[in-house]
């Protein structure tokens, strides 16, 4: 059957179309010059309409396209569109029982991937997006005309969620699966760590994403959430223990958590190592030789002999050196030196060693040749970062004298080489599941290693904790936007937060909370207190009352309750700790650097050194060249590092933390705590 446009109607609409003939399957719509031929399964709809004088047949297809055919005798119009009419929607009919049934087979393979009992992963999407995308193209009918058809339109609308909304449809699904978890394992939970895990937690140790940040607060559990996460690995046979690689930052800490799994899991094959440790391991088995670790690496006055005998060498032998380090020592630091051998006065060498030391430190963790570092410097440093590298480049030829002749390597050295290894496919890694502890003090030598290791293995998941908020080793090389843009540098998968600290008061928090998030580059996250705790539980009292505060308290502090006196720096000692032990024999007092407190906690803490100056907190001491060429570059906001430093002393505490001030200089960061609304005493 067709239809054609009246010889005065073809005239006068002057359109490329007047002719339609209906096809086997569709129909062919042509003029003079034009003919298009439009199959039954791309026409959304056909209108019919009467103009003026003549009908108008309107055929609607996909991406708003129209082909239109004017001029056309009403009549005949209307008769032809009722014969296409049946026949199109016969043919439909058709085509949707067989729609139906490739619809009804995808919808139930999805919903036979939600009932597995395991978590879906953002990566499981991709797949489900594309088995979606490939079942709506093998349909017979145009997906928009499916919701026409009763057999059609569940199916279809449940699987176009999973097409357009998937991350939704997939939160929802892991939401139901996690509380079935929570439920079905309750006793894990409960019996896993020396008290229950709460909510955060235990939802934290069951996130199946192939990269989970856990961002844990002060006293939050993390460790509990690491040691659980083992033990739930183990118990859902997602891996046996020698497939989990645990990993923490120092050979103590390490040593705790081994104790912490054995004491909790019951295993002692489940081992935590260092990241040295971990490439001592990969060199070892990756190249057959076995390294030694120099003892310069543990022994702090070896180190620092080794690098004043040749620093004070190089400046007698050639006085190019001597006059490069004065003009160092005086421009840069503003240290006043003698007017001759300045290198020969010890009290000067003493005060330089920790600085060569970190400095050589940061060389080494560089790992690149000479111009290498100094082509990676800012540009507003380079010229005279690469004078300064010329005065250090003797002393870090000394150092790499003193490992040969021991036949040994450096910590920086260990890692360097582990990497290179895993990058020629040297080692095959053991490990489905890599565990970090404190994962804000990463290094991006470090990172490379956790990287190398998951670029062997795909699959391998990436479970760090860890609290932006904690982050203080920035001048070790840690860079905290490791952690603040985790997901850029691991993958995509999932943040997590615990949002309850079992540690100090309410009160306590919400000063710490509030004044380390002042820094917006810090992640935003809450943190809740179990008690309430008084509107005195933080206070600033003057630093001349420290006696007085001691003398007071020892009176109230009960047996085994912990006081802890913190600093900026170690020389800020009180002197009348000396006397403590006699003077106030039943308080428990201690005293350690900010930096060393970290992971310590106390019943009372006494943070000293609130002051102005150059070696106040926070420091106004300038960065030096080395630090702002070689380290990781820091966020722009004011004392960023030693506000971290402060909720780090803050967050010490149960039950009160007293801030002494000095009255004469006070600190940047009193003004700030006043506004908060923490008291200013005169006296305790």
């Amino acid at each position: 059957m067709e239809l054609k446009a009246t010889s005065l109607g073809k005239h006068l609409a002057q359109h490329p179309y007047n002719r339609v003939r209906l096809l086997n399957a569709g129909v062919e719509v042509s003029g003079e010059k034009h003919e298009y031929v439009i199959p039954f399964n791309q026409l959304l709809a056909v209108r019919c309409k009467r103009g003026l004088v003549w009908g108008e047949l309107e055929f609607s297809l996909p991406d708003d396209k129209v082909v239109r055919l004017h001029g056309t005798e009403w009549g005949e119009t209307q008769r032809f569109f009722h014969y296409f009419s049946h026949a199109w929607q016969q043919w439909s009919e058709e085509m949707s029982g067989i729609a139906a049934v490739v619809l009804e087979a995808q919808a139930g393979r999805l919903r036979e991937l939600e009932q597995q009992d395991r978590w879906l992963k953002r990566a499981d999407i991709s797949s489900f997006q594309q088995q979606i995308d490939d079942t709506f193209a093998a349909l017979p009918l145009p997906v928009d005309r499916l919701m026409d058809f009763d057999a059609c339109s569940e199916p279809y609308e449940y699987c176009l969620r999973w097409l357009q909304d998937s991350e939704s449809q997939r939160q929802t699904r892991n939401g139901a699966w996690t509380r079935r978890m929570l439920q079905q394992y309750a006793d894990f939970f409960d019996g896993v760590e020396s008290s229950p895990l709460n909510d955060a937690q235990a939802r934290a140790v069951v996130n199946g994403e192939e990269s989970v940040l856990v961002l844990a607060g002060a006293g939050s559990g993390k460790t509990s959430v690491l040691v659980a996460r083992a033990g739930w690995l183990l118990l859902r046979k997602q891996a046996v223990a020698s497939q989990i690689l645990l990993l923490a930052f120092g050979r103590q800490a390490a040593q705790e958590m081994n104790a912490r799994i054995s004491e909790r899991l019951h295993s002692d094959e489940i081992e935590a190592r260092t990241f040295h440790s971990l490439a001592l391991l990969i060199i070892q088995q990756g190249s057959k030789k076995s390294p030694k670790v120099s003892r310069l690496e543990s022994d702090t006055d070896a180190r620092h002999r080794l690098l004043i005998d040749a620093w004070r060498q190089q400046c007698s032998e050639k006085k190019a050196q001597a006059s490069g380090w004065r003009q160092w020592l005086t421009d840069e630091l503003e240290w006043q030196l003698d007017d001759g051998s300045f290198w020969q006065d010890d009290r000067l060498a003493k005060k330089l060693a920790s600085r060569l030391d970190r400095w050589l430190g940061l060389m080494r963790t560089h790992g690149g040749a000479q111009a290498a570092m100094i082509d990676s410097a800012p540009e507003a440093v380079r010229d005279l970062f690469s004078k300064r590298i010329r005065l250090m480049a003797p002393l870090l030829k000394a150092w790499k004298n003193a490992l040969k002749e021991e036949g040994a390597v450096d910590f920086a050295g260990l890692i360097h080489q582990a990497v290179n290894i895993l990058e020629k496919g040297r080692f095959v890694s053991p490990w489905k599941h890599i565990l970090v502890d404190e994962f804000q003090d990463i290094s991006p030598q470090r990172a490379a290693l956790l990287s190398a290791l998951r670029r062997q293995n795909s699959q391998t998941t990436l479970f760090a904790v860890g609290d932006d908020w904690q982050a203080i080793y920035r001048f070790s090389g840690a860079e905290m936007t490791l952690t603040t843009a985790f997901h850029h540098y691991f993958g995509e998968g999932d943040r997590c937060v615990l949002d309850t600290t079992y540690r100090f008061n309410q009160r306590i928090g919400e000063v710490a909370n509030r004044f380390v998030q002042s820094n917006p580059h810090q992640l935003k996250k809450p943190l809740n207190s179990l008690t309430k705790g008084g509107a005195k539980a933080v206070q600033l009292l003057p630093d001349d009352q420290l006696e007085a505060l001691i003398n007071k308290m020892s009176g109230y502090v009960k047996s085994g309750e912990r006081v802890l006196l913190l600093a900026r720096y170690h020389y800020l000692r009180p002197p009348l700790l000396d006397k403590a032990a006699t003077r106030w024999p039943n308080l428990t007092l201690d005293f350690m650097t900010i930096h060393a407190s970290k992971g310590q906690q106390a019943d009372y803490v006494i943070l000293l050194g609130l002051s102005a100056g150059k070696e106040g907190f926070p420091a106004a001491a300038r960065e030096s060249v080395m630090e702002a060429a070689l380290l990781p570059q820091a966020e722009d906001f004011p004392d960023a590092e030693e506000r971290r430093l402060a909720y780090v002393a803050l967050t010490r505490a149960r039950h009160q933390v007293w801030l002494m001030v000095d009255r004469q200089q006070p600190s940047a960061f009193v003004a700030e705590l006043i506004r908060q609304g923490v008291p200013q005493l005169r006296k305790p």
